[in-house]
C-alpha cells in the first residue's frame, strides 16, 4: 500500500496563510461595516441586519441585479458558442497554429481600463471611427451616450471582443488533446461532421467548457472597469451594473454600511450561482 507524503503541505502552508490573510481580513472588515452604522470620528453604532433588509427590499438594488444577470446571460450565450466555433475553425498543425494562438491571446493582454478607453474613443458618435461609420456612412442612428440600447450593444460587443479568446483557447486545448484514432474511427464509420462534433469533440471538451463557463460567469458577473470607463453606467442608469452601483454607494455616497451589506449579498449570489453551474455541469460525470 502506497503511503502519502504529508510533508509536502509544509511547502503550501505559506501560500495558504498569505491568501487566507489577504482574504479574511478584508472580509472581516466588510462584515463589521455591514452590521453597524458609522459617523464621523470613527464612531460605530450597532445596526444588526437592517442594512441587509434595506438592500434586499431596495428597488435600486433589484434593478441593478437584474441588469447584471441580463448582461451575464447575454455574454454566456454569445461567447461560449462563438468560442467553440472559432476553436473548431483553427488549424491543429502547421505554421498558422502559433499565429492564431498569439492573435487569440492579444485582446486578453490589454488592461481592462485601456479596453474601456479604447472602445469609448472608438464608438463616440462624433470623433470615433465606428461612431462616424455607423452614423454618417451607413446612416444608422447610433449614439451610446444618449441611447440605452446603443450603450448596451456597445458594452456587450466590447466584452465579446475582449474575452471570447479565453473560451477559444480553452476549447482549443480540449480539441488538440483528442487522439487522432477517434477521428480515424469516425471516418471509417462514415460519420458526418455534426456526428463527430456531437459524439467526439463535444464530450472531450466538456471539462474545459465547464471551466470556461464558470470563469466567464464569475468575470462577467463581477465586471466593473470596462463598462464603467466606457459608459460610466449611463446613459442614465441603463448600464449601471451591480458592481458599478456598489462602487457608487461605497465611494460616491460613502454609505459604508449599505455598501458592505450589498457586497456580501453580491458575493453570496456569485458563490451560489457558480456552485449551481458546477453541480449541473458535473452531474453526469458523478452519475
Amino acid at each position: 500500500m502506497r503511503t502519502e507524503n504529508q510533508r509536502a503541505w509544509f511547502f503550501v502552508l505559506p501560500v495558504l496563510a498569505l491568501v487566507a490573510f489577504n482574504a479574511l481580513v478584508p472580509m472581516m472588515t466588510v462584515v463589521n461595516y455591514s452590521v453597524q452604522e458609522t459617523f464621523g470620528n470613527n464612531q460605530f453604532f450597532w445596526e444588526g441586519l437592517g442594512w441587509f433588509e434595506q438592500i434586499l427590499r431596495s428597488d435600486r438594488f433589484q434593478a441593478a441585479l437584474g441588469r447584471q444577470f441580463l448582461f451575464t446571460f447575454m455574454i454566456l450565450i454569445i461567447e461560449v458558442p462563438l468560442g467553440i466555433i472559432v476553436a473548431l475553425s483553427m488549424p491543429r498543425k502547421g505554421f498558422w497554429v502559433p499565429v492564431c494562438l498569439v492573435l487569440m491571446a492579444l485582446p486578453m493582454l490589454i488592461p481592462w481600463n485601456v479596453v474601456g478607453s479604447m472602445w469609448n474613443i472608438f464608438t463616440l458618435p462624433k470623433i470615433g471611427l465606428l461612431g462616424y461609420f455607423l452614423n454618417d456612412v451607413l446612416g444608422i442612428n447610433y449614439d451610446m451616450t444618449q441611447q440605452p440600447l446603443s450603450a448596451w450593444i456597445t458594452v456587450i460587443v466590447m466584452d465579446v471582443w475582449h474575452w471570447t479568446s479565453l473560451v477559444v483557447l480553452l476549447c482549443y486545448a480540449g480539441l488538440v488533446s483528442i487522439p487522432d484514432a477517434y477521428y480515424q474511427a469516425a471516418k471509417i464509420d462514415g460519420a458526418s461532421p455534426w456526428s463527430v462534433f456531437r459524439y467526439i469533440q463535444l464530450p472531450k471538451m466538456k471539462t474545459v467548457l465547464t471551466i470556461a463557463i464558470l470563469l466567464r460567469f464569475m468575470d462577467s458577473f463581477n465586471i466593473y472597469t470596462e463598462p464603467f470607463v466606457l459608459t460610466g453606467g449611463g446613459p442614465g442608469n441603463s448600464t449601471t451594473l451591480l458592481s458599478i452601483d456598489l462602487v457608487k454607494i461605497a465611494l460616491g455616497q460613502f454609505d459604508l454600511g449599505p455598501a458592505a451589506a450589498m457586497s456580501l449579498i453580491y458575493f453570496a449570489i456569485t458563490l451560489l450561482v457558480s456552485w449551481l453551474f458546477y453541480t449541473l455541469m458535473t452531474k453526469d460525470d458523478a452519475e
